[in-house]
């Protein structure tokens, strides 16, 4: 307890998942919680339940991200924390759920079949403008207008830390180039952002969650059993298993740790 005593965090995409459980265990350590997310509601639930702010932006607008560190700024004077989670995988698609599901066993029979592979993901070739542009513009451009935002209420205090959310398919690639792309984007911007303002003591890491059983992951039905069977620890993990890593990497406990990302993912990936 008292880890994060004082401090001012705000955690993007906090309605659910990842953030929802990463905003209240800042909480429980101390930090004073600003609770972003891209809808109203679960956004006041949660900051209600942490005695936060609340705060609606899309941060992949630009000028929306803008008023938003603004009010920040205006309305608590500082920020010590800046948590970029806001994301997604899939987008509601139920003919792309059925295939990431399907696709990977009839791939496993036809090559132990002895015959040739003949079903075939495709994903980016169907890929359209739209799709790829709304995922980098989350996740990478997000995480972008975000830190430029932040960085310009740390850079006077010559303190703070900011946090990225990465991903394994970001090292390992994987089903969905726009969002492993996304993600790789992220953890090289990590490492710049890190040397550009660690002289100013701020430092900038990643966290690079391996399966964790949130809402994101809940399109892989059938295929959850084979991701089990790849993960050394034979499961997907849970939200505080990237809560905990986040409340240490923002910690004093992390004081020489930048420009790191740390990989909860249950032996998926050995090495990052």
């Amino acid at each position: 307890m008292g880890r994060l005593d004082n401090q001012v965090a705000l955690v993007t995409g906090a309605g659910a998942g990842l953030g929802a459980q990463i905003a209240r265990r800042f909480r429980e350590e101390g930090a004073e919680l600003i609770i972003n997310d891209l809808r109203e509601e679960p956004a006041r639930k949660l900051a209600n339940e942490v005695g936060g702010t609340s705060m609606v932006a899309d941060v992949a607008d630009s000028a929306a991200v803008r008023s938003m560190f603004e009010r920040v700024a205006s309305e608590h004077g500082r920020l010590d924390i800046l948590v970029n989670n806001a994301g997604f995988a899939f987008s509601g698609d139920d003919e792309q759920e059925r295939r990431v599901n399907e696709i990977p066993f009839r791939q496993m029979a036809e090559k132990q079949s002895g015959g040739p592979i003949e079903t075939h993901y495709d994903f980016t070739v169907a890929m359209t403008d739209e799709d790829w542009r709304r995922m980098i513009a989350v996740h990478l451009d997000g995480t972008f207008y975000c830190s430029r935002e932040a960085l310009k209420i740390m850079n006077p205090q010559l303190s703070g830390c900011i946090l990225n959310m990465g991903s394994i398919m970001g090292t390992t690639g994987g089903v969905g180039s726009h969002y492993s792309a996304a993600k790789a984007g992220i953890l090289g911007f990590t490492r710049a952002l890190a040397r550009e303002v660690v002289s100013r003591g701020i430092r900038v890491n990643a966290l690079a969650p391996g399966f964790i059983d949130t809402d994101l992951t809940a399109p892989f039905k059938d295929a959850r059993a084979l991701l089990e069977a790849q993960t050394p620890m034979g499961r997907f993990g849970d939200t505080d298993d990237i809560a905990w890593a986040a409340v240490y990497l923002a910690s004093q406990e992390a004081k020489f740790v930048t420009g790191q990302v740390l990989s909860p993912n249950g032996g998926f990936v050995m090495s990052q």
